[in-house]
């Protein structure tokens, strides 16, 4: 029997890794016939959106509209994989509250800020360094980190193989099957 679909929250800072991680993890899902979606921060930052700033108020606003997006896509037999900054912790909470927590799976990619500043591939990190990017997370602004998060994995230490492995573990799911891990009496 497999899980019933839920959503997988990946939060962590800009650059770690977060996407790779949904991404890779979605296709081990589909190439095993678990049907997915990926919702992706900048993605979604353009689409359902864009109308938004990143203020503490539009940050709020953007994972709840994330959170609907993702009850719904669960409700249609789907798994929904969300891959955002998502920096504060009430509105993941919230998030977690909008889902259901029976099928909400916080997953922190904690990796340092050290690292995300040294693979900084859209120089967002320089820039808010440099003073032009205000509210930008880790540098200008907070990020609260879980503190009881279902799996918490670091790209910065572990291959991706290793984290997507940790991730499908969480959900009762091997790397090699991706079917329902068998249960010890």
């Amino acid at each position: 029997m497999q899980p019933v679909p839920s959503t997988l929250w990946l939060t962590g800072l800009s650059a770690a890794g977060k996407t790779t991680v949904a991404l890779a993890v979605a296709e081990s899902l589909t190439a095993r016939g678990v049907p997915c979606r990926v919702l992706d921060g900048d993605a979604v930052r353009k689409q359902l959106c864009s109308d938004l700033g990143f203020s503490r108020a539009d940050r709020s606003e953007n994972v709840r509209r994330v959170a609907q997006w993702c009850a719904q896509i669960n409700n249609t037999g789907t798994w929904a994989i969300a891959a955002l900054i998502s920096p504060y912790r009430d509105d993941r909470e919230r998030a977690r509250q909008i889902v259901g927590a029976s099928r909400f799976h916080e997953v922190h990619v904690a990796t340092p800020l050290s690292v995300c500043e040294a693979r900084d591939p859209k120089g967002l990190y320089r820039s808010a360094r440099a003073g032009a990017i205000s509210n930008f997370t880790g540098i200008s602004d907070i990020y609260e980190p879980p503190q009881a998060p279902a799996l918490s994995i670091d790209t910065g230490r572990q291959s991706m193989e290793a984290c997507v492995a940790a991730t499908l573990a969480l959900l009762g799911m091997t790397i090699a099957s991706a079917r329902p891990a068998a249960r010890l009496a």
